[in-house]
């Protein structure tokens, strides 16, 4: 995610710095040919170029909003998953109180909680499409390691661990039925944020749509030289990069908050909110051994 300061500029432009280069390479042409090579005029009305960049400009707009709206909805679903681990935490171990202090029941507790920090780490990783149980050592035991390699879905596989989990404490006594089933609809909230995720990352923003808005954006940076040479001259080439830049910039915005799982600058910071879950979840069981803040390693975007 993007942080509100220090975002480079060679961050924001270059994104577009290619077709910029090619923009001033086709403007500066169409001066030269217009002002020295050619007596017959090759300019066009500037209301023709002005209306297809009205267009263009609501298309632009609409898209922005439908793609801010799918990476706005990832950062509510993962502040839902912060909310339900905290809560997974407190329940496990609230519901075993003082009067369950066998090494048992501290080993059942600990294993839950540290479970549910390796399946934040998991789920993230897991939707960039990378290796789900990297780093997942620290966390879970050479057994329950093993167990995950069996499957293709691994943060599924860790929901399932923790149901059988559920399920021998109750077989122990360790929580009555009512906690059982608390426990189970904290558990089952988890299952619909990880489906949400899942939803978000697989549908595809429509093809279509997209090449319609660029193939406009083309046709509109092509005619616009055209439009305004006869009111600028040779100043219409910096007016011209300025005018796409603005246009490009948008389009790019816009497709790459359209995927927030994506392992880019502007993905939902995945990484960092499980680091700040595993701190919290920490610090309930009085665990010192708190991952350090990364922020500042990256001075511009948060993973």
């Amino acid at each position: 995610m993007l942080l509100k300061k220090n975002i480079p500029i060679g961050y924001v432009f270059g994104k577009v710095k290619v077709e910029l280069v090619i923009i001033l390479l086709y403007s500066l042409a169409i001066a030269v040919i217009h002002e020295w090579f050619l007596e017959v005029p090759i300019s066009i009305p500037l209301a023709v170029p002005a209306v297809l960049g009205t267009v263009i400009s609501l298309l632009l707009g609409f898209r922005s909003n439908q793609a801010y709206d799918r990476w706005w909805e990832a950062r509510q679903v993962w502040g839902a998953i912060v909310n339900d681990s905290r809560t997974l935490a407190r329940q496990v171990l609230n519901f075993t109180g003082s009067q369950y202090e066998e090494d048992d029941v501290h080993i059942w507790r600990q294993r839950m909680i540290r479970r549910q920090i390796a399946w934040c780490y998991a789920l993230g990783q897991s939707l960039r499409r990378l290796n789900p149980t990297i780093g997942l050592e620290k966390y879970l035991s050479r057994k329950e390691m093993e167990y995950l390699t069996r499957f293709n879905n691994v943060p599924m596989a860790m929901l399932d661990q923790h149901g059988k989990d559920l399920r021998r404490a109750l077989e122990e006594g360790y929580i009555n039925r009512y906690q059982q089933m608390e426990i189970d609809k904290t558990l089952t909230r988890l299952c619909d944020a990880m489906g949400k995720c899942e939803r978000i990352k697989n549908t595809v923003f429509p093809s279509t749509y997209s090449l319609y808005i660029h193939f406009s954006l083309l046709l509109f940076i092509a005619m616009l030289p055209f439009g305004v040479i006869d009111y600028f001259g040779f100043l219409e080439v910096p007016l011209v990069v300025a005018i796409s830049a603005s246009f490009l910039l948008i389009e790019k915005m816009a497709i790459h908050l359209q995927d927030p799982f994506e392992n880019k600058p502007t993905d939902t910071p995945m990484t960092a909110i499980a680091g700040t879950i595993e701190k919290d979840l920490k610090q309930l069981m009085h665990d010192q051994d708190l991952p350090e803040d990364k922020r500042q390693e990256k001075y511009y975007y948060i993973m």
